[in-house]
């Protein structure tokens, strides 16, 4: 079937055929027709036709640190519905927490082409930087703020500053405060969450002790072991931040594994409170709840790829920055 079959069994113009196949303005009764003749034919249109005749693919590159992270679904949801809506299709690289392969996948996608590129940003080198400042195409960066291109981001600092006051309430007096937290080489969710924390602990009266922290990736895995570290360190912690949700549940099973060994030596343990980033539902459900920042992830994807789109239209595209609230929640 061509664009002119449809057009001759929907009784319209190829014109507003084509239109209605890259979002345009179809009047509702048209629409229906045309909708009606591509459902009874199961006409689908020529991607490689189309970008030879628009120069565009209708085509997203969006490259994520970890598809399996809670989070990050949340930013591909929002994305996926935005791209959706506007009749583009994602093309999805999930890097592993790799910023070799992230800048691999940049490239490609640069080259590929798609239309423009949606980062979510953890770790940004130089080399990022550097392509983002000479990309030949589009690029929004979600999750980072970036002076090279636009970017939607999260106020980490501010965020993990009111948690830090948050646990500082809830710290019995000569109480020590840990935290479990990644590289600092993640502008936000490493120097940003540690720093905030740090400041709105002392903003209350208690201090984050430089020995009583602990580096590792975004796992359950290093929750565990970062928690381990800090009660061998520390046994009588009261307080174990940790950087994201993710590395709490790791926290937790920690504790709970020191509890379950105290109960079964008769030895009393005061189990220390745990606290992450992140508002994992799973985890929520799991626990009942633990002090916690809620980040609006889906908004960041709706609003990056709303901003990509943007862009993709504008004749001298803008370059803008876009800050996201933030909720912090616990256990009272």
């Amino acid at each position: 079937m061509t664009i002119k079959e449809i057009a001759q069994m929907a009784g319209v113009s190829s014109a507003a055929v084509s239109r209605y196949l890259n979002g345009g303005y179809v009047a509702e009764e048209k629409r229906e027709r045309i909708r009606a003749a591509i459902d009874k034919t199961g006409y689908r249109p020529s991607a490689q036709a189309r970008a030879l005749r628009t120069k565009s693919g209708r085509l997203i590159g969006v490259v994520v640190p970890k598809i399996s992270s809670e989070s990050i679904g949340r930013v591909v949801a929002g994305v996926g519905q935005v791209l959706a809506e506007r009749r583009y299709q994602m093309l999805l690289a999930d890097t592993d927490n790799d910023p070799a392969k992230e800048l691999d996948y940049l490239r490609l996608f640069e080259s590929y082409p798609v239309d423009g590129i949606i980062l979510a940003g953890t770790v940004m080198t130089e080399e990022h930087h550097a392509f983002l400042a000479d990309a030949k195409v589009p690029v929004v960066v979600v999750g980072q703020k970036v002076a090279e291109t636009s970017c939607v981001f999260h106020d980490d600092y501010h965020a993990a500053y009111e948690m830090g006051r948050y646990l500082a309430g809830r710290v019995p007096e000569g109480g020590a405060v840990g935290y479990v937290g990644v590289t600092r080489a993640d502008a936000a969710a490493g120097a940003a969450r540690e720093d905030g924390l740090a400041a709105g602990l002392a903003a209350a009266g208690r201090s984050l002790d430089k020995s009583l922290v602990e580096r590792g990736a975004f796992t359950t895995g290093s929750g565990y072991r970062g928690a381990m570290n800090l009660v061998a360190r520390k046994p009588d912690i009261a307080v174990i931040a940790c950087a994201t949700d993710t590395i709490a549940a790791g926290a937790i099973e920690a504790v709970n594994e020191l509890v379950r060994g105290a109960d079964a030596a008769g030895v009393p343990y005061e189990r220390p409170l745990v606290s992450g980033f992140g508002d994992n539902q799973l985890l929520r459900a799991v626990t009942g709840g633990i002090p916690t920042v809620h980040f609006g992830y889906m908004t960041s994807g709706i609003k990056g790829a709303e901003m990509l789109i943007d862009l993709l239209g504008a004749k001298a595209p803008v370059t803008s920055q876009v800050q996201l609230g933030f909720q912090v929640g616990g256990m009272e």
